[in-house]
């Protein structure tokens, strides 16, 4: 059944429960694929870095990369789940042009990692836990090019082209149990989840887990139940969502959706969808298989793992610190809100403040900077705060001009914008433009007997004891020096020069 229009989300909530289970998938940071030596490099030439075994050659024969055996064994260990003391892998066998072999190597009933869970902090502060069924290894496909259609899809292309470059790189699936209980919060959840997924794999440095370069991708499962019901309704498989906000738009559209098919008696169809950015409305992909008609049978090229337990046990003892823990302390240290950390979280500087802060800086003027100036100018730019062209020591450094007088915010901005420009370090681009405050008495004597002479009736009131008014010659001696003089001296040198006390 087609639905042209959606329930609203209130009416959709007022009738059923939405159920939620977000399959995430992580392309592991190693510099050789999942098993072979082929690189992982990004950026080479397609078809480049292959070879018969991510071919699936006749004849080839696969090898475990350790690498990433450990980082799925240290990523399962951070989602609080049991570590296998013996798995194996699986071939899932479906046919596609992006999979070279007509075979994935996966792991299906035997994963690395299982039954764990994910704490999640929602943007009012509550906590929220995502049970984890599993996290196993697999590889990843190749990829497709359509060329000829209107959407960059299969449907209408005129011809495809294929990359195996991708094909092989290590894969670490992440699958929740199903998520219940969040009612009208589900498309919250769902974002807070992915993020906090996000903000976990960085930490223990096995990817960048950039997901506008595809390296981590969401699919997010939907279903409904009418409220008081136990039996989850027929799911729907939205693949593929690569940003934080498509998440939580791809949850909420499925959930009016699920709701408008329902209440008109329409009944549900399995089947993947795909999401669309410009508007947020997801489409039908294909009928989803169940897991027997991937025909998984035991990989006979590979042998198990068997993870030794003091070496699981050396793994758990090196986690750094979890990312929610982290931030809890941060924010009593730097002395903020929960909304103020989710402010800094969103902008992607907790990093960026933390190592300013390391370098010499001030919490708040560490803070400042990163939240202030340097964030208006990655939105005006459309990148991110870590891309501008800035290190923490360099913000540091403004930071101790200011400190130490040399400086006033107005010519820090000028700093800034002077280091962002390529023009050298802090102290150079002061150098180079000029920018250092003027405090010294005679040469800002003159510029403040010039404001009292051109600005008479505002002395007068200053004469007659309203001393708020210095205010405007202060700023009439800020501007004859280009906002280079020292406002607290200006104000100081107005007040002796007519006979007031500050």
């Amino acid at each position: 059944m087609t639905v042209t229009e959606l329930v609203s989300y209130e009416d959709a909530l007022a009738s059923y429960d939405p159920v939620m289970g977000l399959e995430v998938h992580v392309e592991l940071g190693t510099r050789t694929k999942m098993f072979c030596g082929c690189s992982t490099a990004l950026g080479a030439e397609p078809n480049t870095q292959t070879c018969p075994v991510c071919l699936g050659l006749p004849g080839s024969l696969p090898v475990v990369n350790a690498t990433a055996v450990e980082s799925a064994v240290r990523i399962g260990l951070a989602l609080n789940c049991e570590i296998a003391q013996w798995c194996r892998f699986a071939r899932k066998n479906y046919f596609y042009p992006d999979m070279p072999k007509n075979f994935q190597i996966s792991q299906y009933d035997e994963p690395i990692a299982f039954d764990g869970y994910l704490d999640v902090q929602l943007e009012d502060g509550e906590v929220f836990r995502v049970g984890i069924e599993r996290a196993h290894m697999e590889e990843d496909t190749g990829k497709s090019t359509h060329i000829g259609g209107a959407t960059g899809r299969i449907h209408g292309a005129v011809h495809s082209l294929l990359d195996y470059n991708r094909a092989g790189i290590p894969l670490i699936e992440i699958v929740t149990k199903p998520i219940t209980g969040a009612g009208e919060r589900a498309p919250e959840v769902a974002k807070a989840y992915v993020a906090e997924l996000r903000e976990l794999i960085r930490a223990l440095g096995v990817s960048e887990a950039r997901m506008e370069m595809g390296q981590m991708r969401c699919d997010v499962n939907l279903s409904l139940r009418p409220h008081g019901t136990e039996t989850f309704g027929t799911r729907s498989e939205t693949k593929n969502v690569n940003s934080l906000r498509s998440v939580e738009r791809a949850t909420r559209f499925e959930i009016q959706r699920h709701a408008a098919v329902l209440g008109s008696g329409g009944t549900i169809v399995q089947e993947t969808r795909h999401f669309h950015e410009d508007d947020g409305s997801t489409t039908s992909g294909r009928v989803k298989e169940e897991a027997e008609d991937y025909r998984y049978f035991p990989e006979p090229d590979l042998v198990p793992v068997a993870p030794a337990r003091e070496w699981v046990e050396e793994l758990r003892a090196g986690l750094p610190e979890l990312p929610r823990l982290r931030r809890n302390r941060l924010r009593e240290e730097w002395g903020i809100s929960e909304h103020e950390m989710q402010s800094v979280l969103n902008a992607g500087a907790i990093d960026l403040i933390t190592a300013t802060i390391d370098a010499g800086a001030p919490a708040d003027q560490a803070r400042k900077w990163w939240m202030g100036e340097l964030a208006r100018r990655a939105n005006e730019q459309g990148t991110e705060l870590s891309a501008l062209p800035i290190t923490p020591a360099q913000v540091a450094r403004v930071c101790e001009l200011v400190a130490d007088g040399s400086l006033n915010d107005k010519l820090a901005r000028q700093v800034i914008e002077g280091v962002l420009a390529g023009e050298g370090e802090p102290d150079e681009v002061v150098e180079k433009r000029g920018l250092k405050v003027v405090s010294d008495t005679g040469a800002l004597s003159a510029a403040v007997d010039e404001a009292i002479a051109a600005n008479e009736a505002i002395a007068e009131k200053i004469r007659g004891g309203k001393v708020a008014a210095a205010g405007a010659l202060v700023g009439a001696v800020m501007k004859a020096t280009r906002g280079q003089a020292d406002a607290a001296r200006v104000r100081e040198l107005i007040l002796e020069k007519l006979g007031v006390q500050g």
